[in-house]
């Protein structure tokens, strides 16, 4: 986690002042690449792309039991962890879940890289399909999106949590997992901290618990709750 901080999200720190003037992304400056197209340049090398999972693992060797133990998931056998990265928090969630499955989609390299790199013949529980964005989101039980909502605009997620939620099970729920900003946006530090980061980084920020019922209860969700894990990310629940 560290190693990334220092190698690339400081990099683009550097940059802040022009981040808050213009509102948007400083890869381009920070490192000579166009941010256009976000996940291009975040993973804009192998090395800077296992640099980047090896930072999802360790974040949710810290945090991942906390959060997938936020609720009760039991009843939730099929479960689809998109944007699941190196499976990080897919394998906490299978040794909480012993009778659930977790398949990741993601990109297609980093799908690649994680099958090479983080996950074992032994991890049977886990499975992967390439692509997030463009493929039809197959049916399951639970959706999990962990720090995923926080890179977009308002409409981006609109977009994604609609696909989910037409393919989510009656009965069924998507899971978010975020750094959660005070309502009235006055802390705690860390979530304004990181907020920052994903102006510097993305074309998202972090939000309220409000502002993520709204996008849920919008995109069809309901029953929303809410629970503050006592470390960097906490969780919400939405049901259909």
């Amino acid at each position: 986690m560290m190693m990334y901080y220092s190698q690339t999200i400081y990099m683009c720190w550097h940059f802040l002042p022009q981040a808050v003037r213009e509102g948007k992304s400083q890869y381009e400056k920070a490192f000579g690449i166009p941010s256009k197209e976000l996940f291009e340049a975040i993973y804009r090398s192998e090395e800077e792309m296992i640099n980047f999972m090896h930072h999802m693992d360790s974040t949710w060797n810290l945090c991942g039991k906390d959060v997938v133990q936020a609720f009760d998931f039991s009843e939730f056998h099929t479960v689809y962890d998109l944007g699941g990265c190196s499976g990080g928090l897919a394998k906490q969630f299978v040794s909480t879940y012993n009778d659930s499955t977790v398949t990741i989609m993601d990109l297609p390299k980093v799908v690649q890289t994680a099958k090479k790199y983080f996950v074992t013949d032994q991890e049977q529980q886990i499975h992967f399909i390439e692509d997030l964005f463009n493929d039809p989101i197959p049916e399951a039980d639970l959706f999990i999106m962990a720090r995923i909502i926080h890179d977009w605009t308002e409409e981006k997620c609109l977009e994604l949590l609609r696909k989910i939620y037409q393919s989510c099970r009656p009965g069924g729920g998507v899971l978010l997992v975020e750094v959660l900003l005070n309502e009235d946006r006055s802390g705690p530090l860390m979530s304004q901290l990181f907020s920052l980061n994903m102006l510097v980084q993305t074309e998202g920020r972090e939000r309220t618990p409000s502002e993520y019922t709204k996008l849920l209860t919008d995109s069809g969700f309901r029953d929303i709750q809410v629970k503050i894990t006592g470390k960097i990310y906490d969780a919400i629940l939405g049901r259909k």
